[in-house]
C-alpha cells in the first residue's frame, strides 16, 4: 500500500487467540471506539467473514460502509473498501508476529492503514486522522483481547 500510515502494538497473547477477536465483528461495537454496527454479509467456505457492513459515527465522522477482507491463517488480514458513502478508500491490514518462544508469548501487533474521503484532505491532516484511528484501534484491541485471558 502506498502513502500508508501504520503502527504497532505487543498484546499479551498469541496470534490465534487476537485474529479470533479480529475476526469477531459482532462484537465490534463493544470494543471498537465509534463502531455502531459490524454485520458478516458473506463468509469463506472456512467461516471467517468475506464481506463485513460496518456502521461508524465517531465526531464528525458518521459512514456506512462495506469492506472486503483476504485472511491468510493467524499471520494476517488485509481488507479494502467496497463501498463508503463519505469513505472513498479504506485498505488495511493487520500483521501478527510472535514475539520469543512459548504459546502464551506477547505478539507484535502492526496496522497499517490508507484511507480518503471523498472529500479533499491535505494529505498531513488524513495521516494524522489515519494514526488516530490506528491507535485508538490497537489499544481497543489489546484491551479486549488481555480482558479475555
Amino acid at each position: 500500500m502506498a502513502d500508508q500510515t501504520s503502527s504497532t502494538i505487543l498484546i499479551s497473547a498469541p496470534p490465534e487467540t487476537i485474529m479470533s477477536v479480529i475476526a469477531d465483528f459482532p462484537a465490534y461495537p463493544d470494543w471498537a471506539q465509534g463502531m455502531r454496527k459490524a454485520e458478516v454479509q458473506e463468509t469463506f467456505p472456512d467461516g471467517r467473514a468475506k464481506d463485513v457492513l460496518f456502521e461508524i459515527a465517531e465526531g464528525p465522522i458518521k459512514d456506512t460502509y462495506t469492506l472486503t477482507y483476504d485472511w491468510h491463517g493467524d499471520e494476517s488480514v488485509d481488507w479494502t473498501l467496497v463501498q463508503g458513502k463519505m469513505l472513498k478508500k479504506l485498505n488495511g491490514t493487520y500483521r501478527l508476529e510472535p514475539q520469543g518462544t512459548g504459546a502464551d508469548g506477547p505478539t507484535e501487533v502492526t496496522y497499517q492503514l490508507e484511507a480518503e474521503l471523498n472529500m479533499p484532505m491535505i494529505g498531513m491532516l488524513r495521516r494524522k486522522a489515519e494514526k488516530v484511528i490506528i491507535d485508538a484501534a490497537l489499544k481497543g484491541l489489546k484491551k479486549r483481547v488481555e480482558s479475555l485471558s
